[in-house]
């Protein structure tokens, strides 16, 4: 079975995480798009990566993010959230998500993220697995953009 490669879900803006002017604060768009990940990735790939940390020690850590803002998500719209693995090392992945108003029209903000993978028990940079490196090369989705402000300009409308 082939393993999809650009993931997709649901989430609707709650009034907690907006600010007075209702639009989605700042902080917490890479919350709701870093959950979508981790629930896309369960459900897509039966990879759940607090299990790995219980039974196994491992997980992923982020090292960086990059987000430019593009719209405003608004209180009590439903978002799109898509991610997809972009580049991969042998500690290292790196994750674009994006999110969408209800019908993917409008781009609300792009977030590129680095996961290190880590071992918390000897609480050092892990390589990954063999089993978890062929899983990587399977769904990898690289862009073309060399850079994240090239990406932006690659996916950001052109006004006319």
């Amino acid at each position: 079975m082939k393993l999809p490669k650009i993931l997709e879900s649901k989430a609707k803006i709650r009034f907690q995480d907006c600010d007075p002017f209702n639009h989605l604060n700042n902080a917490a768009y890479i919350n709701y798009m870093i959950n979508a990940r981790e629930d896309q990735i369960e459900k897509y790939y039966d990879l759940d990566i607090f299990d790995l940390a219980k039974n196994k020690g491992i997980s992923w850590v982020v090292g960086t993010n990059q987000i430019a803002y593009l719209k405003p998500a608004l209180l009590m719209e439903d978002v799109i959230i898509n991610s997809q693995l972009i580049h991969c090392t042998e500690n290292q992945l790196h994750v674009e998500i994006k999110m969408w108003n209800h019908d993917k029209t409008e781009l609300k903000a792009i977030l590129w993220s680095t996961f290190v993978h880590f071992n918390l028990l000897q609480q050092k940079r892990w390589n990954h697995d063999d089993d978890l490196m062929k899983l990587f090369k399977s769904i990898i989705e690289p862009v073309s953009a060399k850079n994240f402000e090239e990406r932006i300009m690659n996916v950001k409308p052109q006004k006319v």
